[in-house]
């Protein structure tokens, strides 16, 4: 069980079929744009194997056209693979990647270019790519839920192609990306290893497109934040590459802030204002609190689980019964739970037990990756969340779409089954003391390039990766006062995938070109 919850902290962009609840969905669409056929300009640069029987790599270009902002762009989308290899010439693997790039620019050398990727680990790039940041984008419910199948896409009018070329990249055993030897796998399914392969495509690309002078952003999210922090010094020591931004979104650099372990009471501290914020939003909140905007609740939260609810946590068996009774008092008001079950929890609720007790009454689980999301459940008496509903809200959809996208529109062919999200467990951890942490990466990253800007996004009602304990690790980065203007927090109004509420959508990309103007200005 414990290496399921594990594998679910981690999978960070993975969601499933399930319903959300707490506002109406909107009305569908009177009319939902037609798909554009893509022109295909290019076929297949190679069969899967050459006639001296190793691995070729496979391109497939097409021209498009999107608006954005009112402006109609050009581009070219290119579906392709890039072989690693090892100090032989040897292929090692084989990394598959969708790539976008605006026609007509003059100097393309000097436009900046963005890798992006998703988390996992084990996921591939679907998320970033059709959520938010491609020109396509999967078509759903303003509020974010999915209408009903067959799936269909709509241009992406805040797609970020108008201010830097995208390049996704879906890491060896996601996606089309597959390890030459399947054996080998196992090689790149690891914290150092899955960095250094990704790093590696990076260097690929950028010298094979005439990159180098262009300034390089890399955005991830949940595990890919993980990965972009990684990067940062992985880029920097072995490839000399300063990158100008990274933009994580849905952060996780600092693993002991999110893993409820015996011993570890951080995340029971950092995770109490997500709590007290679905609470809120399923109505189980007391009226003088439920009666307040989510930000006044959210602020009283915040500075009950750093002082009072921190300090008892601390004290353990020593605090004393009659304050031991004030603090289950007030965890029950924040909370939504019964104070006889915070009592019997010991006054600590992880995650899997919050999302199936606090509806408990209604026979209802509620989703981590979005907790405004509920589903019915089967078995009223389980301990913990029997599934995501969240998770189960949008994972057919993605996956679907996808595999449509990419043959019908982008024509690119493979009899390989696309993994959205596979297993790549066991997945090396490396070698640190039980939690991994890289926001000493990071930290090095920004010390080292003073001109290296960081956004950081996260969802109030994220309770995979929530944003009390992104905004901890970047309190605790230890960096001089001076580079902290360099990094930029931001937080919106939905989940783990914020995007996917066309409101976040908006502002997401608001603020994303504005990082990526700011980064590029100095």
């Amino acid at each position: 069980m414990r290496k399921y919850v594990l594998f679910c902290l981690l999978a960070g962009l993975v969601w499933s079929p399930g319903v959300l609840i707490g506002a109406e969905p909107l009305a569908k669409p009177d009319e939902v744009p037609a798909a554009k056929p893509a022109e295909k300009t290019a076929a297949e640069s190679e069969k899967a194997k050459g006639k001296d029987g190793e691995l070729k790599e496979k391109l497939v270009e097409s021209k498009h056209n999107v608006v954005i902002d009112g402006q109609k762009l050009e581009y070219t989308a290119r579906a392709g693979t890039i072989l690693l290899r090892d100090e032989t010439e040897k292929p090692t693997a084989s990394i598959f990647y969708l790539a976008y790039t605006k026609d007509g620019i003059t100097n393309a050398s000097r436009r900046p270019v963005t890798f992006s990727f998703n988390g996992g680990p084990g996921s591939s790039s679907v998320w970033l790519q059709l959520g938010l940041l491609g020109p396509r984008r999967i078509l759903l419910q303003d509020d974010g839920t999915p209408l009903p199948p067959p799936y269909k896409f709509v241009d992406n009018e805040y797609s970020l192609l108008d201010e830097t070329d995208l390049v996704f990249i879906d890491p060896v055993s996601t996606g089309y990306s597959r390890a030459v030897k399947p054996e080998d796998a196992r090689k790149f399914h690891g914290v150092e290893s899955d960095i250094e392969s990704v790093a590696e495509f990076i260097r690929l690309y950028t010298t094979r497109n005439g990159r180098w002078g262009s300034p390089k952003f890399v955005i991830g999210e949940s595990y890919g934040t993980t990965r972009a922090a990684g990067l940062s010094g992985a880029l920097r020591d072995h490839l000399r590459m300063n990158v100008n931004g990274i933009m994580l979104v849905s952060t996780v650099l600092n693993f002991g802030t999110i893993s409820f372990a015996p011993g570890n009471d951080l995340p029971y501290v950092l995770y109490l204002p997500t709590y007290a914020a679905t609470a809120w939003f399923h109505k189980k909140l007391p009226p003088d609190l439920q009666s307040l905007p989510l930000r006044d609740v959210l602020d009283k939260a915040e500075t009950f689980a750093v002082k009072d609810y921190h300090a008892a946590l601390l004290r353990g068996a020593a605090l004393a019964p009659e304050a031991r009774h004030a603090i289950i008092q007030d965890l029950a008001r924040l909370t939504g739970l019964s104070a006889d079950y915070l009592d019997r929890a010991d006054l600590r609720v992880p995650l899997n037990r919050f999302a199936e007790e606090l509806l408990r009454t209604d026979n209802r689980v509620i989703g981590r990756f979005d907790g405004r999301y509920k589903g019915y459940v089967r078995d009223r008496s389980a301990p913990g969340m029997e599934y995501d509903p969240s998770a189960e809200a949008v994972f057919s959809v993605f996956a679907s779409a996808f595999n449509l996208y990419l043959h019908d529109e982008l024509k690119y062919e493979s009899d390989l089954p696309y993994e959205i999200l596979t297993n790549v467990g066991p997945w090396n951890w490396g070698e640190q003391n039980r939690y991994l942490d890289v926001a000493g990466t990071l930290a090095d990253s920004l010390t080292r390039n003073p001109f290296l800007k960081v956004y950081v996004a996260s969802g109030i009602f994220d309770l995979a990766t929530p944003y009390f304990a992104t905004r901890y690790t970047f309190d605790h980065l230890g960096i001089d006062p001076v580079l902290a203007k360099n990094v930029v927090m931001a937080e919106y109004t939905a989940g783990h995938m914020m995007y996917l509420n066309l409101p976040d959508l908006k502002k997401q990309k608001a603020d994303l070109a504005r990082f990526i103007r700011q980064a590029t200005a100095e």
